[in-house]
């Protein structure tokens, strides 16, 4: 294996024998290979990748997908089937809730069990007790059976443990699920500074999690690996297809051979910064680009987005806008049979694929729902004060649906229709920064009380 290699599969795959009745298990080890009382169910099948130093891989895809059969294997809590998996480095693992507990024994007690099953010494556990203590933060139940513990109080302890083992390899089964959103946040700078040295193999339903995580990711589906690539790809992929899964297949093409495009036909683009003095190099400028139809979509096609922009008051696009400054976002699309109850949405997302803020249709119409009949064309206009970006490329996602907000069939959804710059900033930390309505600094005396 390569230096920079810390994980190779080739080939995997696991599967289990399953037996109709408890007696054929002991009849097949009569019959040997002479006849077969048993059905094979492959819960992972020749899956190869590569997972080097460094790197931050999620792993997503539905229930039964194989997700915790691939971890096990890379544990070496299971024994691979067929293929070989290779793991350079000391492993790490937070897997089903309370693996490697017992629940008669203490907290503590339980410290001591679950680190020396990962490879520490009672001398190494002896130091780093009291850091573990601390991280878990459950006071005075470290010395109580963990049977008495909550869901949460498990994960804070079992957490507590895998962040002092002085790992290569950090593997996490979306056990984050059960904390509260105080440890949740802990864990994740825990986890961020872990990225900075060692490798870590995250497995979440949350897609945008793993997009904020992770470089990389492998989509699961049915034990099989069906796409290895960035974290941003692999999760719209996966998006698609779980809409697909619930809705029907896409109808929505890549590259239609007739693309009715408004944006053709709309007015020449207009520089906004015409209307502004330039008066700090820290003001929002924003380099926007054209609609871009044939963005990776999916959906029913039961219509299509036509146009998306940032537009003045006229319906012209804008080629430059500032941050911080009310602004119109115009989406267009065409009906291509009936709709009842149309919305139309969008999310700006940055460019690890976060939601950064977005909006839809629905909750303005909810009494009094649209219609779009075949062939008509529909617009929807979000009027909003758009915040301050940091410097980087982000993203507009829209779509059109049908139904309400809970139950709803996707026409067309584009994840990128729309991409824009922000070339300089007076945002200094979060996401987004926002137009401050006042900000103050004032001396004052100790006289001076809150009001109760």
């Amino acid at each position: 294996m390569c230096s920079d290699v810390v994980i190779r599969a080739a080939n995997l795959g696991k599967c289990y024998e399953i037996y109709a009745k408890p007696m054929d298990r002991m009849w097949q080890l009569f019959m040997g290979s002479r006849k077969q009382l048993y059905q094979e169910f492959w819960a992972l099948r020749d899956a190869s990748f590569e997972i080097k130093k460094g790197e931050t891989i999620g792993i997503v895809g539905r229930n039964g997908s194989g997700k915790s059969t691939l971890l096990q294997l890379l544990c070496g809590t299971l024994t691979p089937t067929t293929g070989e998996i290779e793991v350079n480095g000391r492993v790490a693992a937070l897997l089903e809730l309370g693996a490697g507990f017992n629940p008669e024994f203490t907290g503590r007690e339980n410290v001591y069990l679950n680190a020396s099953i990962m490879g520490l010494s009672r001398h190494e556990i002896n130091e780093k007790f009291a850091s573990i203590e601390a991280f878990a933060e459950i006071g005075a139940f470290i010395d109580q059976p963990i049977k008495s513990y909550s869901s949460g109080m498990f994960v804070r302890l079992a957490f507590a443990i895998v962040a002092h083992l002085d790992a290569d390899i950090l593997v996490i089964d979306e056990a984050l699920a059960v904390g509260d959103a105080f440890f949740t946040q802990k864990c994740m700078r825990f986890l961020r500074k872990f990225k900075e040295t060692g490798t870590v193999v995250f497995v979440s339903h949350d897609s945008s999690s793993v997009i904020n995580l992770c470089q990389r990711a492998i989509w699961l589906d049915k034990g099989c690996v069906q796409k290895v690539g960035t974290a941003k790809e692999v999760s719209e992929s996966y998006l698609a297809a779980f809409f697909e899964a619930q809705q029907g297949a896409s109808a929505v093409k890549e590259n239609p051979d007739e693309e009715k495009n408004d944006a053709r036909r709309m007015a020449p683009l207009v520089d906004q910064r015409l209307s502004f003095v330039n008066q700090s190099p820290l003001r929002n400028d924003i380099e926007l680009f054209k609609f871009v139809p044939d963005a990776a979509a999916f959906g029913k096609g039961g219509g299509r987005i036509t146009f998306v922009g940032l537009v003045d008051e006229s319906g012209n696009p804008f080629s430059w806008i500032v941050g911080g400054e009310k602004m119109r976002l115009l989406v267009r699309a065409e009906a291509y049979v009936d709709i009842n109850s149309p919305i139309i949405g969008f999310y700006i997302k940055d460019r690890l694929g976060q939601a950064l803020f977005g909006d839809n249709t629905y909750l303005t119409y909810a009494n009094d729902s649209k219609h779009a009949f075949a062939g008509e064309h529909i617009e929807a206009q979000f009027v909003f004060q758009m915040p301050i970006l940091p410097v980087g490329e982000y993203t507009i996602a829209v779509a059109l649906a049908s139904g309400t907000q809970a139950e709803h069939v996707h026409h067309h959804w584009i994840h990128d229709a729309m991409v824009f710059k922000s070339h300089s900033t007076s945002a200094t930390v979060g996401l987004v920064g926002i137009p401050m309505l006042g900000i103050s600094l004032n001396k004052f005396t100790h006289d001076q009380r809150i009001p109760a």
